[in-house]
């Protein structure tokens, strides 16, 4: 039997307690998961690929068959690809997701007919959190500590309240 191999793709930018929840979720499905913050050319980023990478494998030291992965600007189906990946993890957090997502999925199916979608419902206590969200209550000054994790929480906090 083969290895299952899974890719998470997102921009993380950052990433949340949600995405983490994914992640770990998705880690006990795959032989091996790999995380791969992507580049989404409809938004502008906060953070480099350096610090989201620092940022995921913090968070995700204790599971063995993850690696946090360069996305280099590919499209996922390519990576998927490249890595040896026959499914590509989204998540759902509400219905309007589920439209966003099923185009994306109906799409990287006309990529590669070989590549899977797996679709992970959010955790209730995560479903509203995004991380444009988490940068907009951070930049305000609300407490986002329940929302991601502590590093990020501070690094968002270092970038948007420059004075």
């Amino acid at each position: 039997m083969s290895e299952k191999i899974g890719l998470y793709a997102g921009s993380f930018d950052p990433i949340t307690n949600g995405h983490l929840d994914i992640i770990h979720r998705s880690a006990k499905l795959f032989d091996k998961l790999y995380v791969v913050p992507m580049t989404n050319t409809s938004k502008n980023y906060l953070f480099t690929y350096q610090e989201k990478k620092a940022f995921i494998e913090a968070e995700t030291t204790d599971l063995d068959n993850v690696e946090v992965y360069d996305g280099k600007g590919e499209l996922s189906t390519k990576l998927a690809k490249d890595l040896g990946a026959q499914f590509l993890v989204r998540s759902m957090r509400n219905p309007d997701d589920f439209g966003y997502e099923s185009g994306v999925a109906s799409i990287n199916k006309v990529l590669d007919k070989n590549i899977e979608t797996i679709f992970l419902l959010a955790n209730g206590k995560y479903a509203t959190i995004s991380s444009s969200m988490m940068k907009e209550v951070a930049k305000f000054g609300g407490d986002i500590s329940e929302f991601v994790p502590p590093a990020v929480a501070k690094a968002l906090i270092k970038k948007l309240r420059k004075e």
